[in-house]
C-alpha cells in the first residue's frame, strides 16, 4: 500500500521568503484596489455578502498565481506534450462552457465592456453576443480556468512518465471534474445573461472552495516521476 511522504508534501506547499514577500505585495495591492473602488461610492463592501463577493475573485487569482509559480513541467516527448495540450484545451473548453463564459448566441449582435461598474477582479469584463456564440468574459474566471487547464497539462505529463501507469495516474485527476460539477450545480452565469446577472446569481463560495481544493491537488500531484 502506498504511503504519503508528509515531508515532501510539506516541502511542496511551504512558501519561501521570496514567495511570502511577493504574496504580501499582491495582497496589499488588491486591498488598495478594493478600498479605492469602495471610496468611489459603492457601499456593498460594508455588508457581509458584499465583502465575500468582492474577495472571491482575488482568492481565485492568488491561488492561480501561486499554483503556476509552484508547478514544473516534466520533460516529455513531443507526442506526450501534444496529447497533454489537447486534453488541457478540451478541459478549458468544458470549464468555459459549464462556467458560463461561452454559450450559444441569441438575439441581436452586441458588445459591451464593463470597466468601472464592477469591483476589481470582476472587471474589466466583456460580454459579446453574435455569430452564433455569446461570451461573458470575467477576468478571475478566465485566469482560474486557464490555470486549471495548465495544471491538467502538467498532470498528464507527470502521469505519462510516472512509475505508475498513465491510466492509474490520471485517475487522481478525478478532482478535475469538481469545478465542472460545481458550475452546473450552482448555476453560475447563464450564457448571454449579462454581467449584472453574473455578479448577483449563484453560490460563489462553493465554487471558490472547489477551485482552491482542485488547484491544491493538481499542484501536489502525488504520482510524481520516479
Amino acid at each position: 500500500m502506498a504511503t504519503v511522504d508528509t515531508t515532501a508534501v510539506a516541502e511542496k506547499f511551504r512558501p519561501d521568503r521570496g514567495t511570502l514577500l511577493w504574496g504580501a505585495l499582491i495582497v496589499n495591492t488588491e486591498v488598495i484596489l478594493l478600498l479605492a473602488y469602495a471610496a468611489l461610492g459603492s457601499a456593498d463592501l460594508l455588508s457581509a455578502r458584499g465583502l465575500r463577493l468582492w474577495v472571491y475573485p482575488f482568492v481565485w487569482i492568488n491561488a492561480s498565481i501561486w499554483a503556476v509559480a509552484r508547478t514544473d513541467i516534466a520533460p516529455s516527448s513531443t507526442r506526450q506534450k501534444r496529447l497533454a495540450a489537447a486534453l488541457a484545451v478540451g478541459y478549458f473548453g468544458v470549464l468555459a462552457y459549464t462556467g458560463g463564459l461561452v454559450g450559444p448566441g441569441h438575439g441581436s449582435l452586441g458588445l459591451d465592456v464593463a470597466l468601472t461598474s464592477l469591483p476589481p477582479g470582476w472587471a474589466p469584463a466583456v460580454t459579446y453576443n453574435g455569430m452564433g456564440v455569446s461570451l461573458v468574459l470575467i477576468p478571475y474566471k478566465l485566469i482560474g480556468y486557464a490555470t486549471l487547464a495548465y495544471l491538467v497539462y502538467a498532470t498528464v505529463l507527470d502521469a505519462a512518465g510516472s512509475a505508475v501507469t498513465g491510466v492509474l495516474g490520471l485517475l487522481s485527476c478525478v478532482s478535475c471534474s469538481w469545478p465542472v460539477l460545481a458550475s452546473i450545480a450552482t448555476g453560475v452565469v447563464g450564457s448571454g445573461s449579462g454581467i449584472a446577472a453574473a455578479v448577483s446569481a449563484g453560490s460563489y463560495g462553493i465554487s471558490t472552495v472547489v477551485f482552491v481544493a482542485t488547484v491544491a491537488l493538481l499542484v501536489w500531484r502525488p504520482f510524481a516521476r520516479e
